[in-house]
């Protein structure tokens, strides 16, 4: 579970940060920087269905390096242990809503509202490789809210992920490899695939959903900086939702998608304070 501007953005900030910290862990960045960024993004309404979400977004583009306070690509988080090889955290990401009408499995049915995740998280450096390149993991949990007519608990997800990074000089273009594993509790999976008794129609059977697996997902990201100021960046993520479990929900129609897109950052400020102490396990962009 993770928002479409995320999966779009994670590319673009990998940092120059990345090469230049190999060799200087203390790398005085700025406190923080601001901007704006735009993205083309197309990808699958929820996981397993037919229909697609084409979005054209703008937003903010934040990156804030504070002791524990953190806004980088990872997304939101407090920062509550950090070493050369380990980092705890408690992050932030979301998704965007879909609208039944737009879905015609879903049809009749309520709304997917936007939802809002928040959670701990371990991420490790798993081997430096050399040359710009390393090998990390992460292990987030999630709680998994909705925000529609008030807030709403939708269950818990887990997604450990194996990424393989690596780097132009000073960071001119970034490439990052990942592969991960959803899992979700009884309580997402009925978010998306479960089907009350009073939703049941000749063609959608009532449904009741399961904990378990909902994807597994191959993700390729990359960026090219133009200047100080700009970078482009562009993923593709194929998902398999074979051996999910809940695949003989009438809502369950694909065995596998695949999300894309492009888009641009602009930087164009940044503090004349700088950051205490350098990047360890996730560097920021510069």
């Amino acid at each position: 579970m993770t928002t479409l501007i995320k999966a779009a953005c994670a590319a673009c900030l990998l940092a120059s940060t990345f090469a230049h910290a190999q060799s200087n862990p203390e790398a005085n960045l700025p406190l923080w920087e601001f901007g704006l960024g735009a993205a083309g993004l197309s990808t699958p309404s929820y996981p397993g269905a037919d229909e697609r979400e084409n979005r054209v977004l703008v937003f903010p583009n934040i990156v804030y390096r504070g002791k524990i306070l953190r806004a980088d690509r990872s997304g939101i988080n407090a920062r509550l242990f950090s070493s050369d090889r380990a980092e705890f955290d408690i992050g932030f990401a979301g998704a965007l809503p879909s609208d039944s009408d737009d879905v015609d499995e879903r049809a009749g049915m309520p709304d997917l509202g936007p939802l809002l995740e928040f959670g701990p998280r371990l991420k490790l450096r798993l081997a430096d490789l050399g040359n710009n390149r390393r090998i990390r993991a992460e292990l987030p949990l999630r709680a998994v809210i909705e925000a529609k007519s008030g807030l709403h608990a939708r269950g818990t997800t887990f997604e450990p992920r194996l990424a393989y990074e690596m780097a132009g000089e000073r960071g001119v273009w970034t490439l990052e490899t990942n592969l991960s594993v959803v899992l979700g509790d009884r309580r997402i999976n009925r978010h998306f695939y479960e089907v009350a008794p009073r939703y049941a129609t000749a063609t959608r059977a009532a449904y009741t959903a399961e904990s378990g697996l909902i994807a597994t997902r191959l993700g390729l990201f990359g960026s090219r900086r133009i200047n100080e100021d700009v970078r482009l960046f562009g993923y593709v993520r194929y998902e398999s939702f074979k051996g999910a479990a809940n695949r003989d929900s009438p809502l369950h129609v694909k065995d596998s998608a695949v999300s894309g897109g492009v888009g641009v950052m602009w930087t164009f400020k940044r503090s004349a304070r700088r950051a205490n102490g350098g990047e360890t396990v996730d560097p920021a962009l510069m």
